[in-house]
């Protein structure tokens, strides 16, 4: 780029930004054992995908907005997640570092940039997780009551409940909690706890188990496909984006929180043996096999049974029973429990490492960054974690901010997207392993990459309908959403300013912290 566009750039950045050797030093210091090979973490990155998606958001998405077409949403929802997995495979190979797209950030734009990244992906980790607790204890409630065994009421809802008919705007307390949502959260955290190469090994059996159930269930299926529930295979076009072209996309919003779970991998940084290759192969791999396995899933299950039936929370489980086969609604049901824990895995392993960076940062305190001396992991940090989204899972309605992960990944992604055309403007030296394809273009000296800009384009796309259905319950009546949405934010801005602001080691009164905080242009 012209030379005095680059000066002028420098005036404008954040000096709050690190360089890749001091962020190579401290990744260094924190002493993470580097363990996963690039097979572990394709593994980690299927595992951590495959679950809910496949499991529970397919039939409602067809039932409720695409109808069969939901084989495009998939479709759309994956081109969008593609695009933004490209861009993390050049930035992972770049920056071979814990913290993900925040780490990233820091060096790129510096620390407010990585501050907003780091809490959007709070937000999406957090959520995610209790959602898929919760789904786990309800898979696991169907399974135990196939051996008549049933929990009383007040240990299988969560403690705050919707009005029916209120959508969202009222609630009802009572003295009930979910506990299998709670312990499944806590046997997770402990398992993390005590080392990533034994969560790896666990990951790597559940993965198998799980893919080998959707493929036997793919095997049978296909002989029990009815070509007429494929027809209309786009149903006609009704108001708030229910089916037609619009239902489709509407539907892939709802479907690319299915897949965000690609990007814990790029969380295990600080632990791959080859992280400038493995990671990228990881992320990209990963997203590729579990695109696969939805549009299977989803074409099978659509031959099966009629759209209009799906909106259930186990659409697998009805596809078993018009099947016949109550022995493979047994296996249904016991992969989707071992499936979900799978996913539960790695999302909480990729909130502890961004956790675990931003307290090294003093923007989050440091409880969050103790490396345990035995098991080499943020243990105590872990434990904290798990034990708030044990809590939320055992007293908190997911249905009234479930739009809200979509939303906080789709912000996150649009932003690492974006990360890789400032980085390669201000930093075109830079050695880049993996570099994303299809190239760019220059506009009065700017690098503008097509692949970004593409993957910045699917997460707007992804956005938009989210926005008009909080903008269309706050005009009738509803603010939940937005109030929820405005708060969190809020929060977000609130804590950086009086806490990570004063505390960040690059702050100009902590230059004693700093070590290699400096970066001299």
């Amino acid at each position: 780029m012209p030379k005095h566009s680059r000066h002028s750039a420098k005036k404008r950045r954040d000096p709050r930004r690190k360089t890749m050797d001091q962020i190579t030093a401290e990744n260094d210091s924190m002493t993470l054992k580097r363990s996963l090979t690039a097979t572990q973490l394709l593994l980690m990155g299927v595992g951590t995908t495959v679950g809910a998606g496949v499991y529970v958001m397919t039939g409602t998405a067809a039932a409720e907005y695409a109808g069969p077409a939901v084989l495009l949403s998939f479709l759309i929802a994956a081109a969008s997640c593609l695009f933004t997995a490209f861009c993390y495979g050049e930035l992972a190979s770049t920056f071979p570092v814990a913290g993900s797209s925040y780490s990233y950030a820091y060096i790129a734009m510096g620390e407010r940039t990585a501050w907003n990244i780091s809490w959007l992906m709070l937000l999406e980790y957090g959520i995610s997780c209790t959602a898929v607790a919760a789904g786990l204890s309800g898979y696991l409630n169907s399974l135990l009551g196939i051996f008549h065994i049933h929990l009383p009421q007040w240990l299988t809802h969560t403690s705050l409940q919707p009005v029916p008919g209120s959508e969202g705007t009222a609630l009802t307390a009572g003295w009930r909690l979910d506990l299998i949502g709670f312990l499944s959260v806590i046997l997770v955290t402990a398992l993390l706890a005590r080392g990533v190469e034994e969560s790896a090994r666990f990951n790597s059996l559940i993965v198998a188990l799980k893919i080998g159930v959707l493929f036997l269930f793919l095997i049978i299926g296909v002989g029990y496909i009815t070509p007429a529930n494929w027809v209309p295979f786009i149903p006609p076009a009704q108001a708030n984006f229910h089916f037609g072209v619009a239902g489709i996309f509407r539907a892939a919003s709802i479907i690319f929180f299915a897949y965000g779970g690609f990007e814990a991998v790029s969380t295990a940084s600080s632990e791959a043996r080859n992280p400038t290759r493995d990671i990228p192969i990881g992320i990209i791999g990963s997203l590729l096999i579990c695109t696969v396995i939805y549009v299977a899933v989803a074409a099978v299950l659509l031959g099966i049974v009629p759209y209009a039936k799906l909106d259930v929370a186990d659409p697998l489980a009805v596809a078993t029973q018009i099947m016949g086969k109550p022995w493979l609604a047994l296996l249904v049901n016991g992969g989707a429990t071992i499936g979900l824990a799978s996913v539960l895995l790695g999302l909480m392993y990729g909130q502890s490492r961004i956790l675990l960076t931003t307290g090294r940062d003093g923007l989050i305190p440091s409880v969050f960054s103790e490396i345990h001396p035995r098991y080499r992991t943020p243990a105590r940090g872990t434990f904290i974690m798990g034990g708030i989204i044990a809590l939320m899972t055992a007293t908190l309605p997911i249905d009234i901010i479930s739009d809200l992960v979509s939303l906080g990944t789709a912000l996150a992604f649009a932003m690492v997207c974006f990360t890789v055309i400032w980085q390669r403007n201000y930093a075109p030296e830079t050695k880049r392993p993996f570099r994303v394809p299809l190239g760019g273009i220059r506009i009065r000296g700017f690098w503008i990459g097509v692949t970004p800009l593409l993957g910045i384009i699917f997460c707007l796309v992804m956005i938009l309908p989210l926005l008009f259905n909080m903008v269309h319950a706050l005009l009738g009546g509803n603010p939940v959403p937005v109030l929820l949405l405005v708060g969190y934010f809020l929060i977000g801005v609130l804590t950086y300013r009086f806490y990570g602001f004063h505390n960040s080691l690059m702050a100009p009164s902590r230059p004693h912290e700093q070590g290699t905080s400096s970066h001299p242009e």
